[in-house]
């Protein structure tokens, strides 16, 4: 039910609201000079992608903090741009603080993620005798023992993000602190977890397909190598058509996308805590 009210309230508020999509919007562009230049010179491209990770950091959680106290008015009255400055102003610390929780989290996980695929492959290459790989050597128990450690790495990910998914909207709409409100979101989720699941397989879903188009695009736009198996990694040039493309596509998804699931969330959160 109260997915389903959510769902029914958030097109008719972005509708009524649709300064809401700008933020997002903003944000979007600053991926179009990585995408542009993917195509043309790589190299600028990746020192590009290092700035932008670096705006990023700073840059979401002050975004989040002011989609949230946007979508949170709107969904009431008419709100604007300077709802959203002075959520981001007022709660950027505390979204920040949660975000580089986070952050560290995926940093531990990921390393042993990636200690556990080296012991693995060492193991793989050490089993196998010298000439002909020979199956019949591989060491099934230590292949075994990592794809568990990789699979709980997994797990840990996903239950983590489950839980504190709604941490952000009890610092905005409740104005909870960054701890407090990790432990408030996993309370809310715990108490609906069948409605949560719902909504996560659904945001996840609409993620998936934004991402895969994302990623095809990227991918249809990346740079052709030459005919020697080289490029020039220093050569500028104009971007290509399909990087022009799949810039626009990226756009104009990611403004959709972001701006109704950052209202969804927000009326959601409001559903299960009313």
């Amino acid at each position: 039910m109260a997915l389903q009210t959510a769902l029914r309230r958030t097109p008719s508020t972005l509708a009524s609201n649709p300064v809401l999509f700008v933020p997002v919007l903003l944000l979007t562009l600053v991926q179009v000079p990585q995408l542009l230049l993917q195509s043309s010179a790589p190299l600028v491209a990746s020192l590009v992608s290092l700035a932008a990770s670096a705006l990023y950091l700073v840059a979401v959680p002050f975004m989040q903090a002011g989609l949230i106290g946007m979508a949170d008015e709107a969904l009431d009255r008419r709100t604007s741009l300077s709802t959203f400055v002075a959520a981001g102003k007022e709660h950027f610390v505390s979204v920040f603080v949660v975000y580089l929780i986070l952050l560290a989290v995926n940093i531990v996980l990921g390393m042993i993620a990636f200690v556990a695929g080296i012991i693995g492959v060492v193991g793989l290459l050490g089993s196998m005798p010298t000439g002909a790989p020979d199956p019949g050597g591989v060491n099934v128990a230590l292949l075994a023992a990592v794809a568990v450690v990789l699979l709980a790495v997994v797990l840990a990910y996903l239950v983590v993000a489950f839980l504190i998914q709604f941490y952000g909207q009890a610092i905005v709409i409740d104005d909870y602190g960054p701890i407090d409100s990790i432990t408030h979101s996993a309370g809310v989720v715990r108490r609906n977890v069948v409605s949560v699941l719902g909504y996560s397989l659904l945001v996840g879903v609409l993620a998936g397909a934004f991402g895969a188009v994302v990623g095809l695009g990227s991918a249809l736009a990346a740079p052709q190598f030459a005919a020697g198996g080289t490029v020039d990694p220093f050569v500028v040039s104009l971007p290509s058509l399909g990087a022009v493309a799949i810039s626009a596509v990226t756009v104009v998804l990611g403004t959709l996308f972001g701006g109704f699931f950052g209202t969804l969330s927000v009326a959601y959160y409001r559903e299960l805590t009313a």
